[in-house]
Parts: structure tokens; C-alpha cells; sequence
């Protein structure tokens, strides 16, 4: 055989076995762009900020949430993936939504979850922060921990040897953000190109938006009032995720200029947990931000709304907050998913047995 002709047969054998292995991606009901997530591997990792994920982490992530939701709620499968697992639950703050979707998502993966209140344990009071996280690193398999400080968060990771979740800080609230890109994902079809307006405070959620949303190509435009802006190290690296994405950020104190052109609407509270002295005057200062059907005629015919909740009527109208545009249960449900999506892939290895979506 000549040396042409075994070249060509090599060639050719390497195109048969690509074509098979195309062949067996869409077999499993994969995507052949699937298999870019294939060197994606989260396990072990910690999650304080999604600032340390890159745009494809995100989108395992999603995708992983996803295929989760479809085949316990949708196909009723059984999936034990984190059997013979337990999760130390951290809770400074009280909490509705993200202790629910933790405690029992981890349980429906067949964990088991221990809620831990500030007076059930000694953390920063009779043990410090590097102790506790020491000692739980050989009680358990992951922790979550719902903190007033994000230096807290930081503190625990460091010394600890297993993952650590953000389930809020100070800084950040990156499991929220999850939730929301997997609603906007089931409603809109795909993320890139959407447009999100941010009209309230300059927050943790809203720090975790900026750190995400051009990940995905997801546009962002923000209303904050004067003195309620993002934090400035936030709103650098977001203006350089948005060059870096080819996403357009706009910044502005108008809510109707941030409304404009606008696919998705959100607001979130305007007096957080700890602000309670300061909620006269945050209500005056934040006249005009309300997100009504006015607000909304500035958006895009096909607008949505998102709220991460608990909600009061001055942030949104009952016109807006209850009406088919509102995909805030949906969301509020999402928390469950994404949370479970999120453990499952800093605990196991796991392959996602749907189509990856749309992006």
C-alpha cells in the first residue's frame, strides 16, 4: 500500500469513528454542541460568586437544573443522585424560598439536609469562622450559608475542604440569578439577545445580574436612584464582561430609559433585611421607581416581569405583580431546580440526559 493511500485510509477511519461518536451524542438525545460541555467539570468547586464562572460553567449549570426538572417533575423518575450525602444549612437570615428549595431539593436527591439557625450553632460567637468550618468539613459533604457579611462566606471557603454555596451575602445572591436565567431560558426559548432591566436598588442581586448576564449575552440596563448605585468594583468588571461579551450595559438613575427596549422587567426590595431604620427614608427616595403597565409601555410588546421575592406593593402594582407577563412563581419554583442542579454538579458526576437548550 502506498504511503498516499494509507494516509487517505486514516483519514478516513478518523471521519467514520467522528461521525459515529455525532451519531451517539444525538442517540442520547444530545445536541452535537453538547460536546463542548464535556470538559466542563464542577465538581468540588465552591459557588460564593458567579463572577468565578465562565459563560459555558453557567450554562452546565442551567442545563444540568433543567434536565433535572424535566425528569423528576415531568417523567416522575427517581434520580438518588446524592444518596449517603448531607448538607449543613447556614442560616444568619431568615429565609422562605431559599431554605425550602435546599432542605427539600437535597432531600428529593436523596440527601439529607440539617438547617442550622445562628442559635443552633457557635459560628463567630464562641467558634470562630475558621473552626467551624473545619470541623464541619468532616460532618458533612457540602454547606450552604445564608450570611449578613460576604467576608463570612469567604472565611468559610478557605479553610474548609469541601464546596461552599452562597445562599445570599452582603455582595452577592448568585443562586437567585440562577433561577432567573433558567425562567427567562423556558419562557423565551434562549438567552442571547434578551434584553434585562434592573429598576430598583443597587444590591446583591443586582451585583450578581451584572456578574453573569453578558456571560450569557444578555443586555442590561440599570435604574438605580442617586446614592443607590452598584458597587463601583461590580460595575467595572460588569462593564468589562459586557466589552469582553459584546453585550451592551447602560447605567442610568430614569427608570423609563431603562425600560426602553426591554424584554424583562425586575425590581426586588427596596428595604432589605437590616434597613429597617432606614425604610422612610428609602420609600422617598425611590418615588417613581415603582414598575407599573406605564413603565412597561416602554418595554418591548412581549415583556415579562421578575420579582425574587417577598414582594410589597410599592416596588410593583398588583396590575403587573399578578398579571400572565408576571413569571414570578415560576421563578420562585426555579429556586428548587437550580439549587438541586447546582449541588448535583458540585457533588457528583453527572451527565444531563436531555437536549442541551437552546442559548
Amino acid at each position: 500500500m502506498s504511503f498516499k493511500m494509507a494516509k487517505l485510509l486514516v483519514i478516513s477511519t478518523s471521519i467514520c469513528k467522528t461521525l459515529k461518536h455525532v451519531q451517539t451524542i444525538h442517540a442520547r438525545g444530545l445536541s452535537v454542541g453538547a460536546a463542548c460541555f464535556g470538559s466542563v467539570n464542577l465538581k468540588g468547586r465552591s459557588l460564593l460568586t458567579l463572577k468565578d464562572f465562565n459563560s459555558d460553567e453557567i450554562k452546565r449549570l442551567l442545563w444540568v437544573s433543567g434536565d433535572l426538572k424535566h425528569r423528576i417533575k415531568k417523567e416522575n423518575q427517581y434520580l438518588p443522585l446524592l444518596q449517603g450525602k448531607s448538607i449543613a444549612m447556614i442560616f444568619e437570615k431568615r429565609s422562605t424560598r431559599t431554605r425550602m428549595s435546599t432542605e427539600t431539593g437535597f432531600a428529593l436527591l436523596g440527601g439529607h439536609p440539617c438547617f442550622l439557625t445562628s442559635q443552633d450553632i457557635h459560628l463567630g460567637v464562641n467558634e470562630s469562622s475558621t473552626d467551624t468550618a473545619r470541623v464541619l468539613s468532616g460532618l458533612c459533604d457540602i454547606v450552604l450559608a445564608r450570611v449578613y457579611s460576604h467576608s463570612t462566606l469567604e472565611e468559610l471557603e478557605k479553610e474548609a475542604t469541601i464546596p461552599i454555596i452562597n445562599g445570599l451575602s452582603d455582595l452577592y445572591h448568585p443562586i437567585q440569578i440562577l433561577a432567573d436565567f433558567l425562567t427567562l431560558q423556558e419562557h423565551y426559548g434562549k438567552l442571547d439577545g434578551l434584553t434585562v432591566s434592573w429598576i430598583g436598588d443597587g444590591n446583591n442581586v443586582l451585583h450578581s445580574f451584572m456578574m453573569t448576564a453578558a456571560k450569557l449575552g444578555v443586555h442590561l440596563r440599570i435604574a438605580t436612584p442617586k446614592g443607590y448605585e452598584p458597587e463601583a468594583s461590580v460595575v467595572q468588571e460588569a462593564q468589562r464582561l459586557s466589552k469582553l461579551h459584546g453585550t451592551q450595559l447602560v447605567m442610568t438613575s430614569d427608570p423609563m430609559e431603562a425600560a426602553k427596549g426591554s424584554d424583562v422587567l425586575v425590581t426586588d426590595t427596596w428595604v432589605s433585611m437590616g434597613q429597617e431604620e432606614e425604610k422612610k427614608k428609602r420609600l422617598k427616595d425611590f418615588h417613581g421607581y415603582q414598575i407599573t403597565n406605564k413603565t412597561g409601555s416602554m418595554a418591548n410588546p412581549d415583556w415579562t416581569f421578575l420579582h425574587c421575592l417577598p414582594r410589597k406593593p410599592e416596588e410593583v402594582d398588583d396590575e403587573v405583580f399578578y398579571s400572565p407577563r408576571s413569571l414570578v412563581f415560576p421563578e420562585a419554583e426555579n429556586r428548587k431546580w437550580t439549587i438541586m442542579g447546582l449541588m448535583v454538579s458540585l457533588l457528583a458526576d453527572y451527565t444531563p440526559q436531555t437536549k442541551m437548550p437552546r442559548f
